[in-house]
């Protein structure tokens, strides 16, 4: 089958989210076809360029998210009616307090405005060519400060002034742009059999106007909530512009959750909040990321080959990684142990991450005084901060043979990715209970309520104490991690997904004969499973629909790299 991939910040260029699943998703999917939509969010991640692609990827088009040239369209007045409309609706429902006393029945007509608003502005940009220019005009302003003004609007709507209107208004211009591209036609987006967006969010948008205009169905995977990571970052703005943000892209969750076919959370955590934001738990699949087992095969079924009294913590340094906590609980594990080591490694993430890094080599050094066996030795430190990649500790493996327990102390997390690569070395962890952390561990290792350095240190110091338990609890760990976590398992979970969507909502198209009839029997049933009995399809047919059929064999378009 053809698959359109949808993609924001990330693949296929070298820098980005999710760009290694996406990579290893197509690669092993290699009898399908794929075709990938990419939204850029930076510059510089353009200029870094692609990934290599193999052959099922039969094109790409890309538009950026950062950056949006006015598309010179002037609206007349017909024209202009319909989009103070659609957008004062759109407006009307994000500035609104939301369902009260009615419950239900008014959430299910908020999500009915907000998507007639979406897929009518939608239908306004292809109708006149775009949207960009109407979305960045003083009519959009006035329509937002129009609903923020409204009886029944957020209370924090009613007090946004004109910089937080103005702030509003440039985030919706940004999320809306997919609405102007030109993807959604039967040459573009209404050739494929399925649009996979590879996340929530804006990614997920072109595969909404695919399936409103064409008719093909939409599978979406989140390995984190879209909604839950704008809670996070956007704790700077004032608290109209957070409230105003937050319902629309609720709005937003909430419509991709309602269409799509089938939706993919990589874990329970996600699905959850997946689940709060309206998702039908009918169309719910749960697909755990896959990771690569083969790096850490040599370490995971070696016998010993680590030292017993080093701890091992590995990951992205930050402050949600809570390494402070960390130190504090390893200064009460040296009063049980004092032989034990700390090795904490991994690199700053940006300049806060840099700033937290060297906080925390300071408290190292104040908790911890340089120690020395005798008077003529040099002292030593117990604590060590290192990186991936140097003489010491060339590869993640070699990271986690370096120690007999890893340690993740993290208050915030989504899917624990090292410490998978720590149950495949085989290792023995202690996590704190945040994120899918238990999901993940199930009974393998210790888990202890995150902030509380008092419980970390006494799970540390049980498993310190006792080779057996480590060593079992670490084969248990491995088992388990080869079970779930594999690109293997992943792979072939989604390959029976793809075949489950497009059984239960094919896309329905003619095919014309040399006449110019429609064949009526050109595409059967089995055509849409690959097999032996399915010879090369046309790449660009046309679906059942108002819009004019084109011939079976009108040839597919190259690889294109259009914004």
């Amino acid at each position: 089958m053809r698959i359109g991939l949808l993609t924001e910040g990330g693949y296929p260029y070298v820098s980005g989210d999710a760009a290694l699943w996406c990579d290893r998703l197509v690669r092993g999917l290699a009898r399908h076809e794929f075709d990938v939509y990419a939204l850029s969010r930076s510059e510089r991640q353009e200029d870094g360029g692609w990934v290599p692609l193999p052959p099922q990827v039969g094109r790409v088009r890309t538009a950026p998210l950062w950056t949006a040239e006015g598309d010179g369209v002037v609206y007349g007045r017909r024209a202009r009616r319909r989009f103070e409309e659609c957008y004062g609706e759109l407006a009307a429902v994000v500035c609104s307090s939301g369902p009260t006393a009615t419950g239900q029945a008014a959430s299910a007509l908020e999500a009915d405005r907000f998507g007639n608003a979406l897929y009518g502005l939608a239908e306004l940009a292809r109708d006149e060519g775009g949207l960009v220019g109407a979305l960045r005009s003083e009519a959009a302003v006035r329509a937002l400060e129009r609903a923020c003004r409204a009886p029944g609007a957020l209370r924090a709507a009613r007090e946004a002034r004109v910089p937080e209107l103005l702030a509003v208004a440039a985030h919706l211009e940004r999320v809306l742009r997919p609405l102007s591209l030109d993807w959604y036609e039967d040459e573009g987006l209404g050739a494929v059999d399925l649009c996979h967006a590879a996340s929530g969010g804006t990614a997920a948008l072109p595969g909404l106007l695919a399936r409103h205009f064409c008719g093909v169905p939409l599978l979406v995977t989140e390995y984190g909530a879209r909604l839950r990571a704008h809670y996070l970052t956007s704790t700077e703005a004032s608290p109209a512009v957070r409230s105003l943000l937050a319902a629309l892209h609720g709005g937003l969750a909430a419509e991709i959750y309602r269409r799509a076919a089938l939706v993919t959370p990589g874990n329970a955590h996600t699905r959850r909040w997946q689940e709060r934001c309206g998702a039908d738990r009918g169309k719910l699949r749960t697909v755990h990321p896959g990771m690569d087992a083969a790096p850490f095969a040599a370490v995971g079924e070696s016998a010993s080959c680590s030292d017993p009294d080093t701890l091992v913590w590995v990951g992205r340094v930050e402050p949600a990684k809570d390494l402070v906590s960390l130190l504090h609980a390893f200064a009460e594990i040296r009063k049980e142990e004092p032989g034990t080591r700390l090795r904490i490694v991994g690199a700053p993430s940006g300049p806060e991450g840099a700033a937290y890094l060297g906080h925390c080599r300071a408290l190292a050094a104040q908790l911890f005084p340089d120690e020395a066996a005798g008077p003529h030795a040099v002292g030593d430190n117990p604590v060590s901060f290192e990186e991936i990649g140097g003489p010491d500790l060339p590869t993640p493996a070699d990271a986690y043979a370096s120690g007999a327990v890893t340690v993740l102390s993290s208050v915030v997390e989504g899917f624990p990715v090292h410490l998978v690569e720590a149950m495949l070395c085989a290792r023995a962890t202690v996590s704190t209970d945040v994120g899918a952390v238990v999901e993940v561990v199930g009974g393998t290792g210790l888990v202890v309520p995150p902030r509380n350095p008092r419980a970390l240190a006494q799970a540390c110091v049980s498993l310190l104490r006792d080779s057996e338990r480590r060593e079992r609890l670490g084969a248990a760990a491995r088992a388990r991690a080869l079970e779930l976590f594999t690109v293997e398992r992943n792979i072939a979970a989604f390959d029976a997904i793809y075949l489950e969507v497009v059984s239960h909502h094919p896309v329905r198209r003619v095919v014309l004969g040399d006449t110019g009839e429609p064949l009526p029997f050109a595409t059967p049933a089995e055509s849409h499973v690959a097999g032996p009995w399915a010879g090369p399809a046309p790449r660009d047919v046309p679906r059942w629909a108002a819009h004019s059929p084109v011939r079976a064999t009108t040839p597919a378009p190259a690889t294109e790299g259009a914004r």
